[in-house]
């Protein structure tokens, strides 16, 4: 039997930095999280390639005692908790005590803090979970925490991060979110030694405007409604405003940015009936409840949240989004008309409870502003209505019997069906088999290849209807052409028939010719958000490689200035939201894809229509083209001809029974 070994803390803090350092972007997200757990209400963040080399954030918040620096960096270290009971009511966005330790082990750390009633500032560095002294140090206020070389000694995981601007627009997109959920503290954010983006704290106005421009917020309705105890205030977009990814939603449990599949779900369904396939609606949402009812501490970095009632909270934030979008009566209560000059509570979190307005009557609306009434405060039970769904009353407009269609599902793994799993263990079994089994001879496995390819041969031969006597018969509808041969007559559609012949065309010019582009007259200029600028920055080279001329163009855009000759009256729009509308990895295939359905539609563009009376000679030439193959489809997969024998249409007319 193996020694059982107690770790040592170099070794058990390094795991631990496996769950919550994931890259610099988680480092900079616990540091943040700190500041603004101590009161800070101006925040700075620098990082330098990526956070790689370096992440720096300095805040105007309490401090940290010269007597407690040593404290900060020990596993398990924090003053957000104190009993076990206060888990049960967590108000503050850290509280486990892992992050520091966790950093300073894979990491060059330098914190600088002076409490708020102390004279002097100290520093304690720490290199590799190996503390040093504690410092007298040059600090005005608050704290500052610097982490330098990240993963120096843990080379395995350095290697697996991504490029420096992959990083960067990581950091970047949790900065963002923090301005938009924190919109009463200002941020300002470095990169490279350059202000990328800076918020003033004012409200959440200024907040949505600094991270997505202020046209995003005429583009949207502002919230402020409470149903069945719970507060859901913020931005959604217009059915008419959206977007081509998730990128652009944000959720906020009582000041936590969560993705929450209970959350996005009912949204999502919400705006179901007016999205079109691959299009996505725009929000920044707060969600503010009781403390007691959600556990923040389910997931490894605190990125979910668990409900105690899905149902309720499903069904609360349903129904107020479906009645703004339907444009309900109820709408006029979660609406809030004009534009506030106010500071957006962050509730539950410092416990500053907004003063709401009365609501007002649905005549008053012209007159001033609706509000709805503000949650409960802390430690108020919650509503029975979510302990209970039952009790909840007819005037809250909602029944939660739906929900039994299982629109909401909670975060669990999904068990594999029976027969599913049979054939998985089948697949199992046979590839484990294969590996035991000798190999066949070389001849046998060329010789099974011939064959394969033989059968797809013969299929193809079978599909291409080859004839040399058909004979023209007339057409109907100013679409159909109809010839004869023998005992079966062909349909064949002009439009089809020529939409695939062009569409041929052009695919074997793109294979075979050189790259030619068409300059365009005035550049097409696409602004993206950071996730998107890095997904295209990555990938200007295959995008350049099928004829686009792009490059970067300032922050968060790109220039376009040509475009492939084949495609010169494409949709830069259109083309570039489907693009976007997979962020991900960009491969070949993809993007082949995706360019053959702009061929496609520029073949389609292109092509006789149907209802169009084209002349004998138009009508042999489009014939002669098709090389008799009626068994081809066109780019969209409709047949370009139907067969009809002498045979089926007898039997139509009851001549053969």
């Amino acid at each position: 039997m193996a020694k059982i070994n107690i770790l040592d803390s170099s070794i058990y803090n390094r795991i631990a930095a496996g769950e919550v350092v994931e890259r610099p972007a988680s480092v900079v997200k616990e540091f943040v999280e700190n500041s603004i757990d101590a009161g800070a209400e101006n925040i700075t963040v620098r990082i330098e390639r990526g956070g790689k080399d370096l992440i720096s954030v300095s805040d105007d918040g309490s401090g940290i005692e010269k007597s407690e620096l040593y404290s900060a960096f020990l596993p398990h270290a924090t003053s957000k908790i104190e009993k076990v009971e206060d888990l049960d009511e967590i108000r503050t966005l850290g509280f486990r005590g892992e992050a520091l330790a966790s950093v300073a082990s894979v990491a060059n750390v330098t914190l600088k803090s002076k409490f708020k009633e102390a004279q002097e500032a100290f520093c304690l560095t720490c290199s590799g979970g190996k503390a040093g002294e504690v410092m007298p140090c040059a600090l005005e206020c608050g704290t500052e925490i610097v982490a330098e070389n990240l993963f120096f000694n843990t080379p395995v995981r350095a290697k697996f991060m991504k490029t420096d601007k992959g990083e960067e627009s990581e950091v970047s997109s949790v900065v963002a979110r923090f301005i938009l959920g924190n919109p009463d503290i200002s941020f300002k954010y470095y990169i490279d030694g350059k202000l990328s983006v800076q918020s003033f704290g004012g409200g959440l106005d200024e907040a949505v405007a600094a991270v997505y421009g202020a046209a995003a917020i005429a583009e949207c309705y502002h919230l402020d409604a409470v149903k069945h105890g719970i507060r859901l205030r913020g931005y959604i977009g217009k059915p008419s405003y959206t977007k081509p990814n998730r990128t652009y939603q944000s959720t906020f449990v009582n000041g936590r940015f969560v993705v929450n599949n209970t959350v996005s779900s009912a949204v999502s369904n919400a705006y179901a009936s007016y999205l079109m396939k691959r299009q996505y609606p725009f929000y920044v949402l707060f969600i503010d409840v009781p403390p007691e009812i959600v556990d923040v501490n389910v997931h490894p970095n605190k990125s979910d949240v668990r409900f105690e009632n899905n149902q309720v909270i499903y069904g609360s934030i349903y129904s107020v989004v479906s009645a703004v979008l339907d444009g309900n009566a109820s709408a006029l209560e979660y609406v809030v008309k004009d534009k506030e000059d106010r500071r957006e509570p962050s509730a539950y979190q410092n416990e500053k409870e907004a003063s709401a307005a009365e609501p007002l009557s649905p005549n008053a609306l012209q007159d001033a502003p609706l509000r709805a009434a503000d949650p409960a405060p802390a430690g108020v039970p919650f509503p029975e209505a979510v302990r209970n769904p039952s009790a909840a009353t007819p005037r809250d407009g909602i029944t939660l019997t739906f929900h039994d269609s299982g629109a909401v599902r909670r975060q669990e793994e999904v068990p594999v069906p029976p027969a599913f799993a049979e054939q998985l263990s089948g697949k199992a079994d046979l590839a484990s088999s294969e590996k035991k089994t000798e190999p066949t001879a070389e001849a046998d496995v060329f010789a099974e290849n011939k064959r394969y390819l033989e059968m797809l041969d013969k299929k193809a031969k079978q599909q291409k209807l080859v004839f040399e006597n058909a004979v023209y018969k007339g057409s109907l509808f100013n679409t159909y052409l109809l010839y004869e041969e023998g005992d079966s007559v062909y349909i064949i559609d002009q439009h089809a028939a020529h939409e695939r012949l062009i569409f041929d065309r052009l695919c074997e010019e793109m294979k075979t010719r050189k790259i030619v582009r068409q300059p365009m007259l005035v550049p097409f200029v696409l602004s993206v958000n950071r996730e998107e600028f890095a997904f295209l920055s990555d990938n200007l080279a295959n995008i350049a490689d099928i004829g686009f001329e792009i490059e970067e163009f300032g922050t968060n855009s790109f220039k376009i200035s040509a475009v492939p000759v084949d495609l010169q009256d494409i949709d830069l729009s259109a083309f570039f939201s489907e693009l976007l509308g997979e962020i991900g990895d960009l491969r070949g295939i993809r993007l082949t894809e995706l360019l053959r359905d702009k061929i496609a539609m520029t073949a389609c563009k292109h092509a006789v229509k149907g209802g169009m009376i084209l002349t004998d000679s138009e009508k042999e030439k489009l014939f002669e083209m098709l090389q008799g193959d009626m068994g081809l489809k066109c780019p969209h997969g409709r047949p370009v001809a139907v067969k009809m024998t002498k045979y089926e249409i007898e039997k139509m007319f009851k001549r053969i029974v």
